[in-house]
């Protein structure tokens, strides 16, 4: 413990010396940099523990066997859907988290489930589309982006969790003019949490 105190008071010092002001005379700087200790001459980099360096990696782009520019883990997902041209508005939409109720929840308690969110199975996204039909919604779902095209909005929605893309609905209400779409959450702990 006490070599954290150190190690973290050498730190502050290396740090306090780096951010505070010097004067910028041409004759001054001469001076300066030979009275200089080493330590003030660290950089933010150098504070704190140095990596360990397991492996080196050549700088060098390694390019594997696909004609691809890039690789599907470098581009964010829902990258492509932002079109700073298209000046269609955002509809107003709700996201709500849904989870599965039996009695033996409510009144017995027998489940173990409560009314957190980790409890919860599904995701409810209410979307209005005022003077709008259903033929005329084009909706793609990925994994962690929701993407809605009609000729009067455009919605590109960055999920909260991720999804089963193949595995949800969709419902319009024309009386409403909303659109509802349910989607199956897909978290790497439910089998744990669901217990």
């Amino acid at each position: 413990m006490e070599c954290l105190g150190v190690s973290s008071l050498q730190n502050l010092q290396a740090l306090s010396a780096l951010l505070s002001t010097q004067q910028d005379d041409d004759d001054d700087d001469d001076e300066d940099s030979k009275n200089v200790t080493a330590w003030a001459q660290l950089n933010p980099g150098n504070i704190g523990t140095p990596p360990k360096k397991d492996k080196e990696v050549s700088g060098a782009y390694v390019k594997t066997n696909s004609k691809d520019i890039w690789g599907e883990e470098e581009v964010p997902e829902g990258i492509q859907y932002g079109d700073l041209c298209d000046t269609r508005p955002q509809p107003e939409y709700d996201i709500l988290l849904k989870q599965s109720v039996g009695t033996e929840d409510l009144f017995l308690g027998l489940s173990g489930k409560d009314p957190s969110s980790i409890c919860c199975e599904a995701m409810l996204v209410k979307i209005k589309l005022p003077d709008t039909k259903a033929t005329d919604v084009v909706l793609d779902v990925k994994e962690k982006f929701l993407d809605l095209r009609t000729p009067k909005y455009k919605l590109g929605l960055h999920l909260p969790h991720p999804i089963h893309s193949q595995e949800g609905k969709a419902q319009f209400f024309s009386e409403r003019e909303e659109l509802e779409v349910t989607l199956l959450l897909n978290r790497p702990m439910d089998v744990i949490n669901m217990q």
